[in-house]
């Protein structure tokens, strides 16, 4: 995907899925190591998932 002749090569989104995972965890892993990563609590977990079924459902 990443050599479509209409797509850019730059930039994250043309790199492979598994090149995107590895940067993409490094992230993760440095803000939980700094203690600046968000993690939910179960009420937020509920909330989101209550948002995400409604918006799913949008247009029915």
């Amino acid at each position: 995907m990443a050599n479509d002749d209409n797509k850019s090569n730059r930039g994250f989104a043309s790199m492979d899925e598994e090149e995107q995972r590895k940067i993409a965890s490094k992230g993760g892993k440095a803000a939980h190591e700094k203690g600046t990563a968000h993690e939910f609590t179960s009420e937020e977990a509920r909330e989101a998932g209550r948002k995400g079924g409604k918006a799913s459902q949008r247009g029915r």
